[in-house]
């Protein structure tokens, strides 16, 4: 019954998402070329209301925990596991205040209205899998950058999606590569919880009567942690929390 009922709640999902993809596309444009980076970044947050906003439909519901620990004035490396697209329209609505930026696979910086436009124009970097030398080199980019500007940074250090919740093995390099180059930063380890149930029957129809649960964990010190320890202890104390 659940399944039949949400044929028609992913129809007019799917509606509401094209109109907020392609209407944002058209607003980040003005905003970013006519009047910079802090308008562009109003647009990008009213483009995550949206998104959040748009899942209502399917009776998403959201719970976030711990935001309240996160330093405001430092950069940010904030690693969490991967589940779905979700994720990503959670962290961006949640974690506004934060300025987060994405390293994100190269593919999804084109095609994709309103989203392959922030990405490439938002502060965020595209990496190329298959090419390990120009993703070190954008994840260098993106650490001296949050060095430079106190802002944030998203990374997934499972690198792909857990399609059933379980989190893969996280991989060190990324992580790595931005606290040698971002040494005042705090990484912050959060953990999300059921996002993967909103695609648990592929794309069409979406999951429905989800509740997203964000958990924030205590902020790690680079400068102050030897990384070994610190990757260490962001895996274990995100997978714990994983349901």
């Amino acid at each position: 019954m659940q399944k039949i009922v949400a044929y028609p709640l992913s129809v007019i999902y799917y509606l509401l998402l094209g109109s907020t993809l392609v209407f944002f596309h058209v607003a980040q444009w003005i905003c970013f070329n006519l009047f910079g980076y802090n308008a562009h970044k109003k647009s990008v947050d009213v483009f995550c209301f949206f998104l959040v906003a748009n899942t209502y439909v399917l009776g998403t519901r959201y719970k976030i925990r711990g935001i309240d620990k996160i330093p405001t004035d430092k950069p940010l490396i904030i690693a969490v596991n991967h589940q779905s697209f979700y994720d990503i329209t959670t962290l961006g609505w949640f974690m506004r205040k934060f300025h987060p930026k994405y390293v994100s696979k190269i593919e999804l910086g084109k095609g994709i209205p309103g989203i392959s436009y922030n990405l490439r124009h938002g502060g965020s970097v595209l990496i190329n899998r298959k090419d390990a030398k120009q993703s070190l080199s954008a994840i260098r980019e993106m650490a001296q950058y949050i060095e430079a500007h106190n802002r944030s940074t998203v990374i997934f250090p499972e690198g792909t999606r857990s399609k059933d919740g379980k989190p893969k093995p996280f991989a060190e390099n990324g992580l790595k590569i931005l606290c040698k180059y971002a040494p005042s930063a705090y990484v912050v380890p959060a953990t999300v919880n059921n996002s993967w149930k909103m695609t648990k029957w592929g794309s069409f129809p979406l999951g429905i009567g989800n509740k997203i649960e964000l958990i924030i964990h205590d902020p790690i010190s680079v400068k102050e942690t030897p990384f070994s320890d610190l990757f260490e202890k962001t895996e274990q104390v995100i997978t714990q929390a994983i349901i």
